[in-house]
């Protein structure tokens, strides 16, 4: 079974980076940051999930993002990796910050991954 706990830890370093980079859009009091445990999952270090809009107006609230970090693989990773991967994830958040979603194809990449990368170190 996954267990899931607040990862206030990755909140904070996700707020600097958001304040560094250009990505004021991001409403970090909408965005909930997760370390999970127990993941069956080989590959996958992070996820990012939208509130879809149905269940926005079903529920009567704004959009939220989550941001989950699989323990087992994220907490083994350098802090360059870990502040990549933290990046990665934040780049899903549209800039409309509606419940939509970001793809990999155009807008979440490792060139830009690591273009902002190199920004926020600068």
């Amino acid at each position: 079974m996954i267990k899931f706990q607040p990862a206030d830890d990755i909140k904070e370093k996700a707020i600097k980076m958001i304040q560094k980079l250009d990505l004021s859009h991001i409403d970090t009091s909408r965005v909930i940051f997760m370390r999970s445990y127990g993941s069956k999952s080989r590959y996958t270090i992070a996820r990012c999930y939208a509130l879809p809009r149905i269940w926005q107006k079903a529920l009567g609230i704004r959009a939220h993002y989550v941001i989950e970090v699989i323990s087992e693989r994220f907490d083994k990773l350098s802090e360059e990796e870990k502040e990549k991967t933290i990046i990665h994830e934040l780049l899903h958040i549209p800039k409309r910050f509606a419940g939509g979603f970001r793809h990999h194809r155009n807008h979440v990449n490792k060139r830009i991954v690591d273009e902002m990368y190199r920004e926020l170190k600068s």
